[in-house]
């Protein structure tokens, strides 16, 4: 099979941890760069990314990587590249990106440029004068960050934080792939006693037992490369029965949520009905100051909402200090807790144990992890 770079944009400040799940997928020459990481592989490499990856946000064929400082150096760059190696005649072909820090800045100009210089290619190649464009999707993407270009094809299609079971969602709801990567960082167990007493929409839950349980988060959705005609069909089928035989499925993970509202609670029985894992999942309406840690072990992981998101400065810190009070420092259980506010210690009552920067969309946030 040939070989072929893979791009996998992520969010800020988890790029080790895409690095370390491509690699334990077997990808080669795994490099974790700034918000992504670039890697080798196949045909087989890019479906199973696309089913595997908990933490990034897409999967993208790397063409190529050049400086450009005129149009002219953008238009020859791309119509070099091996275009009809994967966009056939009727295929879809449309351009989007951004330039940061780059001669060329108008963005709509690059992509005009870009989509004449592959149209003069195919245009070449197939001895063809009119693209129709109705075919298989080809989403072309390209960042121009200080004079280099890089161009690359979309394979995922909607992100791959779009797993397939949020069809709704409470307000201000975290991100599939950051809720993904704060279960790592907490190190869940395959037979955790696991509880998000502020559970919203039931997100945390939800990747907590899609990963405790070894589920491929990529199984309930699609993806726009299943529908190229470079890469056989039956490698989809393949990777999806590969996946299902790598459930847990005797793992003896048990996940609690505790919301005031009761409509959340519905929403994360929906949503984890639909996610495969309602048999792992206990919900109820509950305030967080009746929180008690019942048992051996616990694991506690939660998005409070804060004064950016729902509630004023004030409230956000009532709420810090009803979770010191009631995250009692116990053996065997451990909290951890996502929060912008860099007061969140001080109103918490203790220093966290760890903490790690991450980014919840634009908002830096510092996750703090108490286990001691």
């Amino acid at each position: 099979m040939e070989n072929f770079k893979l791009v996998c944009p992520c969010l800020l400040g988890v790029e080790g941890l895409v690095a370390e799940e491509l690699r334990a997928m077997d990808a080669k020459n795994v490099e974790p760069q700034n918000g992504r990481v670039v890697f080798d592989g196949s045909d087989e490499m890019l479906v199973r990314s696309n089913l595997w990856s908990r933490y990034g946000e897409r999967i993208l064929v790397q063409m190529s990587n050049f400086q450009a400082l005129s149009f002219e150096d953008l238009f020859q760059g791309v119509k070099a590249l091996p275009w009809e190696r994967w966009i056939g005649k009727t295929d879809a072909f449309p351009v989007k990106g951004r330039s940061l820090s780059s001669k060329l800045s108008s963005v709509p100009n690059c992509q005009s440029i870009i989509k004449k210089a592959v149209v003069e290619r195919l245009k070449q190649k197939y001895n063809v004068n009119w693209f129709e464009e109705t075919g298989t999707l080809y989403q072309i993407q390209f960042l121009i960050m200080k004079d280099t270009v890089s161009i690359m094809i979309d394979t995922s299609g909607p992100g791959l934080h779009k797993r397939g079971y949020r069809g709704n969602s409470t307000e201000a709801p975290i991100k599939e792939t950051l809720a993904a990567s704060m279960v790592h960082l907490a190190r869940v167990r395959h037979d955790a006693n696991f509880i998000d007493p502020l559970c919203g929409s039931g997100t945390i839950l939800i990747e907590a037992a899609l990963y405790a349980l070894n589920i491929a988060p990529g199984m309930q959705r699609h993806f726009s490369a299943e529908r190229w005609a470079g890469i056989d069909k039956d490698l989809w089928q393949k990777e999806k029965v590969r996946a299902q035989d790598l459930i847990m499925r005797d793992a003896a993970f048990t996940a609690h949520g505790y919301d005031i509202d009761g409509a959340a609670i519905s929403l994360t029985l929906e949503n984890a009905k639909k996610a495969g894992v309602i048999s792992q999942i206990r919900a109820e309406k509950r305030d967080i100051a009746d929180f008690k840690p019942v048992g051996d072990y616990g694991c506690v992981i939660c998005n409070p909402p804060y004064g950016e998101r729902l509630l004023d400065t004030r409230q956000a810190e009532e709420l810090y200090r009803t979770m010191g009070n009631v995250f009692e420092q116990r053996h065997g259980w451990s909290y951890s807790i996502i929060s912008p506010d860099e007061t969140f210690e001080d109103c918490f009552g203790r220093k966290s144990d760890r903490r790690r920067k991450l980014y919840n969309g634009m908002i830096r946030c510092q996750f703090y992890m108490y286990f001691k």
